[in-house]
């Protein structure tokens, strides 16, 4: 949805888009890259994760250990598919792979589509895996087209005179609650914040 809104904006006002990956742009995060004409990431960057994923739990056995009976009435025969408090069936792990197959064709064909002759599909390396790459590597394979932060690929580009707006995300609650406290404490909030959606990602 965002991919497409950028991709209609940027037609419509005939302007050229440039997208700049300072940290994370792995799944959807590179899916809403490829909306630009140009791709720039850091060397310490996480790019790719072209795949699709779906993960659960399974509580049947456990619900079943603690004496908990779970009653479910539904309107039409697949309404409870995967439910984790029932044993898995086999249609049901068809169904779902079947749509994460089409899900992920389409994520290959708007990177195809995006990055064109770009890719480097002789690198031996298989690029729409799941598997996510440093900067460096993701320029390697053509899923990027240079490394470097906004401000300075953008100065390189069109000059020291250039007037670089800035729009940066607001603050979480905690963080507008402590911001008048020390400089340390908004440093820390900061962290966990940035922490927690590293850990989206696994790492």
């Amino acid at each position: 949805m965002i991919y497409k809104l950028i991709k209609e904006q940027s037609k419509k006002t005939k302007k050229k888009v440039i997208v700049f990956a300072e940290d994370v742009a792995a799944s959807g995060g590179y899916l809403i890259s490829c909306a630009g004409d140009e791709i720039y990431a850091n060397s310490s960057s996480i790019i790719g994760s072209i795949g699709v994923i779906s993960a659960s739990f399974g509580f049947k056995n456990l619900i079943e250990k603690i004496g908990i009976e779970r009653r479910v009435y539904t309107a039409g025969k697949n309404k409870s598919t995967l439910d984790p408090f029932l044993d898995e069936k086999d249609e049901d792990i068809n169904r779902l792979k079947n749509i994460q197959l089409e899900i992920h064709q389409d994520f290959i064909d708007v990177v195809e589509e995006s990055r064109k002759e770009k890719l480097n599909k002789n690198s031996g390396i298989e690029l729409f895996s799941g598997e996510f790459w440093a900067g460096k590597k993701a320029k390697e394979l053509g899923l990027i087209d240079g490394l470097g932060n906004a401000e300075q690929i953008l100065r390189e580009k069109y000059g020291d005179d250039l007037e670089i707006k800035k729009f940066g995300k607001s603050k979480g609650w905690l963080s507008k609650k402590l911001s008048s406290s020390e400089n340390f404490t908004d440093k820390v909030i900061s962290l966990l914040e940035e922490r927690s959606i590293w850990q989206r990602y696994g790492l």
